[in-house]
């Protein structure tokens, strides 16, 4: 049996890139899919920076709450990878053969990545039912924006990057 090739990020990146031109010509309001511990989650496109593997070796640094997984570096920068199921106190994600880090756009100007157990590819939001969530007691993280349910009955949750990177609790990584 031949093994077929896996694709390369550059090629994974351009079918990416051809696939977000034809839903905007389309008029779709496609999110990013991703599965991050056991929830589904959408991110606006322009939010996310880079899509990569999880390295090999992310640096560990000493003191930091365990959410925080470490440094790697990413294009000659160096980026802080955090788990956000486990920061939502949710239990660790993953980490497999399928699992990438998403960095955060530039525009935010926080160096920052989080771990997706898997891509989910694009969604569009207009083929959801959207979930009424309750905002009055606090129990859902400001980062936290609209729930979704899916033609399967799935639930999708948006993650507001920008709420994200101001959130107090997620930049404060000291113990």
């Amino acid at each position: 049996m031949s093994k077929t090739p896996r694709p390369s990020l550059r090629e994974f990146q351009a079918r990416l890139n051809e696939r977000l031109e034809q839903a905007a010509g389309a008029g779709i309001d496609a999110r990013l899919g991703l599965e991050i511990g056991t929830e589904r989650w959408l991110v606006e496109l322009a939010d996310a920076g880079e899509i990569v593997p999880v390295p090999e070796r992310i640096v560990a640094v000493p003191l930091t709450h365990a959410w925080f997984k470490g440094l790697v570096s990413l294009r000659g920068a160096l980026f802080g990878v955090s788990d956000l199921s486990e920061f939502a106190g949710k239990g660790p994600t993953a980490i497999g053969r399928e699992s990438r880090l998403v960095s955060f756009a530039g525009r935010f100007g926080v160096n920052a990545a989080i771990i997706a157990s898997r891509m989910l590819g694009l969604h569009g939001i207009e083929s959801m039912t959207r979930e009424e969530t309750d905002r009055g007691d606090g129990a859902v993280a400001p980062w936290v924006g609209a729930t979704w349910i899916d033609a399967e009955g799935r639930r999708w949750r948006e993650l507001s990057v920008e709420r994200l990177c101001s959130d107090a609790a997620f930049l404060g990584i000291g113990r």
